[in-house]
């Protein structure tokens, strides 16, 4: 395991839909302001393209570099508002995720092992009459 790596991808990761975020942000604030930017910004980040924030934004740079310095802040401010409850939140929900598919594990497991069990003394009748007589 590379922890290191992965934290790297993370970071990449979480950057990118901060962008994302950013950029739907804007898009809310811009279709009561001003509906055109609204629908041009939107058509630029529909699809896959935002999925990578950064490539998406050295692109919009080539058209509207006032948009990007736009997305810059609130990104940054949607950073600086979230990053310091985050590592504890992801946390906490990794372990009462990681809780609860143990719990439907053990479960399935427990009726998996009932059922063969309740399937057995049907088929074989003995079973339950011989535990009966001791």
């Amino acid at each position: 395991m590379y922890p290191k790596k992965v934290a790297n991808q993370t970071a990449e990761v979480l950057q990118s839909y901060l962008t994302y975020q950013a950029v739907r942000t804007i898009i809310d604030q811009l279709s009561e302001t001003n509906p055109s930017q609204a629908i041009w910004l939107s058509q630029r980040s529909a699809g896959n393209r935002i999925q990578k924030g950064e490539v998406f934004l050295q692109e919009l740079m080539q058209e509207n570099k006032e948009m990007v310095l736009r997305i810059l802040t609130v990104r940054a401010h949607l950073a600086e508002e979230i990053l310091d409850f985050l590592p504890e939140m992801v946390r906490s929900n990794i372990s009462n995720s990681n809780t609860d598919c143990r719990r439907q594990i053990l479960e399935r497991l427990t009726q998996t092992a009932d059922s063969s069990l309740e399937s057995s003394t049907e088929t074989h009748p003995e079973i339950e009459s011989n535990d009966s007589q001791d």
